[in-house]
């Protein structure tokens, strides 16, 4: 057995000594790093720091050694001009010393051992201007960048959206492999001039060959073509690819999509292979909102995203309302609904829905209690403009203050949505509308219409997204039928999260043949000024709403109205952002008197 002899005093002093040592070395080696760019603009100062890997801020414990500052600096000349030629600059002089000495001149494979002192030192030199800019040949109705002409300023992100458009224009008319003959790019330093001439090679038109899927499990390959609906037979179009990779991915049914084109075939086509992943099959959810005046909602689904092999979803909700007095339940409403989604029914952009549900609703003026069927079909002409047309059957039992009656009635409901929002969950910029007609004829009874408009639309104020303004627009009406033809729920009321903040929900209404009810008529808008706190996740909101209801449709001057205006505070998160509201109201019988609360996930519209 070997013995391990104990240390001596000397021995552990010595070893306390070399720690220490090597700690004061590691202490030591904390580098001072300067960056000195006289006469640059201000933004390619910032780009220039955000890019410089010498400049970036790593742990205070994790010291980098003389060889990683060296290998650092070797690369940061490269990634200077980079960011340089962005912003037009193509005569850069960089300099990088490692305590005085020039880093490209230090050998890589004998750094030393510890830098101290980093300094980066760049000068711009004049901005360029192009001289030649030639693209050649172009395809007809290419639609290069108006700045790519003699005279203009010259930059890489200039020349590579020229580049690009130039290939695109001929992959619009079919040429698909489309690529660079050549690229010569000269640069005349003493005046400041880049030379740019570009030859393209077209190559031959491609049609489009057979779709190919691979990776689907449980996925019927036929049903993966025909929700793609890729045009074979027709000419290769970038448009008509990215669209069938859309349709795809709209299902929800897969994880993950991506086509591509496979190398053209001797008759000049090429298939598309079609890679997917599958999502999970099933998935449970659940959400909660809360408002001071409406209580508590709380809402459950489970969906199962493929029930026969080609997409189809099969979802059930669950939805409770008003949970603000549970020991007497009596403004709860209950909704409990089932929906069948089946895409590319009659072609690849259009989708037939069946549905089933079931509705208690307690209000103050009504009670109802009702169930409805029906069935659509959706269809989208393009990515932003969305039809919809259906057929439904429903039943209810009502008591208001026309007494305890049963309706029976057919609808027809159609729909318009064209959304031009940069993002559905927190738009940014861009426009919204949602128009929707739903005609009704009650069996032996009068018969009508109800008729909708939501439109939004957002801007983006100053330079950056920061802040950005949302205004919304809404207008309804009823025509026709008897009141006493009309459930409750279909006529208007005003107050609460849709539509007046700061006001009591449904507070206004109207009154039609001498009894308080809903309107015929309602118009609400609403502005929002939304502005993210630096780099956060957080954001404040500052808002105001108006709405009116009248006892007939289209009134304006029978309409009575009540407003609302208040702060909010968001918080972003990946499903939307986490939405907290304080209004009060500031027109309307209830002005000046309370402070409402609404806690919800999403941007308010």
């Amino acid at each position: 057995m070997q013995t391990i002899p104990r240390p001596s005093k000397f021995s552990l002093l010595a070893v306390i000594c070399i720690a220490a040592l090597g700690l004061g070395l590691r202490a030591g080696t904390a580098q001072e790093v300067t960056l000195s760019a006289p006469n640059a603009p201000e933004a390619v100062i910032d780009r220039l720091r955000r890019d410089a890997l010498l400049l970036r801020q790593g742990d205070e414990a994790d010291v980098r050694s003389g060889a990683d500052i060296t290998a650092a600096a070797r690369a940061d000349y490269g990634r200077l001009i980079g960011v340089l030629y962005e912003a037009g600059f193509f005569a850069p002089v960089i300099s990088i010393r490692l305590d005085g000495r020039e880093a490209s001149e230090i050998s890589p494979l004998s750094p030393p051992a510890r830098v101290a002192r980093v300094e980066i030192i760049v000068q711009t030199g004049a901005p360029f201007r192009l001289g030649q800019a030639q693209i050649a040949p172009l395809a007809r109705d290419t639609d290069l960048p108006v700045g790519f002409a003699t005279g203009q300023p010259a930059n890489t992100a200039l020349l590579r959206d020229a580049t690009q458009a130039a290939l695109l224009g001929w992959q619009n008319i079919g040429h698909a492999n489309a690529a660079l003959s050549h690229q010569r790019i000269v640069a005349q330093n003493r005046d400041a001039v880049l030379d740019v001439d570009i030859g393209l090679a077209p190559g031959p038109v491609i049609r489009f060959g057979d779709l190919l899927p691979m990776g689907q499990v449980r996925m019927q390959p036929a049903r993966i073509a025909a929700i793609a609906g890729l045009p074979s037979g027709e000419i290769y179009s970038p448009t008509a690819l990215n669209r069938a990779e859309a349709r795809l991915r709209d299902t929800g049914a897969f994880g993950a999509v991506a086509l591509s084109l496979a190398p053209a075939k001797g008759d000049n086509s090429a298939d598309v292979t079609a890679i997917v992943e599958e999502a999970p099959l099933r998935r449970l959810g659940f959400g909660a909102e809360l408002a001071s005046d409406a209580g508590i909602q709380l809402s459950a689904y489970w969906l199962h995203r493929n029930l026969f092999g080609g997409a189809e979803r099969l979802r059930f909700d669950l939805a409770i309302a008003g949970i603000d007095d549970i020991q007497s339940g009596d403004k709860i409403d209950t909704t409990l609904s089932a929906r069948f989604d089946r895409p590319a029914t009659f072609g690849p952009d259009t989708a037939l829905s069946l549905e089933a549900e079931t509705v208690i609703l307690r209000e103050p003026s009504y009670r109802i209690e009702g169930a409805r069927i029906a069935g659509g079909l959706t269809h989208r002409l393009s990515d932003q403009i969305t039809l919809s047309g259906g057929l439904g059957l429903e039943f209810s039992r009502i008591e208001d203050g026309l007494g305890r009656r049963d309706l029976t009635r057919l609808t027809l409901p159609l729909g318009l949505i064209v959304d031009r929002r940069d993002a559905v969950l927190d738009a940014r910029r861009g426009s919204y509308l949602a128009a929707e007609l739903e005609g009704f004829g009650l069996f032996g009874a009068s018969s009508g219409a109800r008729i909708t408009l939501d439109g939004r639309r957002y801007w983006p104020l100053g330079a950056g997204r920061a802040t950005r303004l949302a205004a919304r627009g809404q207008i309804g009406g009823m025509i026709g039928a008897d009141l006493a033809d009309i459930p409750p729920d279909d006529l208007f009321f005003s107050g609460g999260a849709g539509t007046v903040r700061g006001q009591p929900y449904r507070s206004l209404g109207a009154m039609q043949s001498g009894l308080a009810s809903g309107g015929r008529g309602f118009l609400g808008l609403s502005a929002e000024l939304r502005h993210d706190l630096g780099e956060s996740r957080f954001g404040l909101v500052g808002f105001a709403d108006l709405g009116g209801i009248s006892a007939e449709a289209w009134d304006i001057d029978g309409t009575t109205w009540h407003s609302g205006a208040g702060i909010g505070l968001r918080y972003t998160t990946p499903f939307g952002p986490i939405r907290v509201d304080l209004a009060t109201p500031t027109s309307g019988t209830a002005a000046g008197r309370d402070l409402f609360v609404y806690i919800g996930i999403g941007q308010a519209f």
